[in-house]
């Protein structure tokens, strides 16, 4: 059975950092497309970062742009996101996702086939 499951999270001060894990049992994940989401608490799902397959491809929402990095390590069956410069704003459910997919990569939730259950980020003074 294929599953995603992220972790990482917490509270953190604005201005902090945080690295969030999303690891997949079931399947190898160097065969897919990776995107990570957020959303807060009476907003739609973003789609924040999004990796290819081999690593070729990567895109940042402008809101995360320059703070966040995401990376992936196909060894180890898991992909990163990296936040830096946390924003009261950052605060969220974040979520990572798979599709099938070679040398793209899209922020479109829709795009994505299988979820993880989601990690909260909560930044706060």
């Amino acid at each position: 059975q294929l599953q995603l499951m992220e972790s990482g999270g917490g509270l953190v001060q604005p201005g902090g950092s945080l690295r969030l894990s999303c690891a997949a049992s079931g399947f190898s994940l160097d065969s897919y497309v990776i995107g990570w989401f957020r959303q807060a608490p009476g907003k739609e799902r973003e789609g924040v970062s999004c990796i290819s397959r081999g690593g070729g491809t990567i895109s940042y929402a402008a809101s995360v742009k320059g703070r966040f990095t995401i990376s992936r390590d196909n060894v180890k069956n898991t992909v990163y996101l990296q936040m830096k410069s946390l924003k009261p704003e950052d605060t969220g459910v974040y979520y990572c996702a798979a599709v099938t997919g070679w040398e793209y990569c899209g922020r479109q939730a829709n795009e994505y086939h299988y979820w993880g259950q989601g990690t909260q980020v909560t930044v706060s003074s």
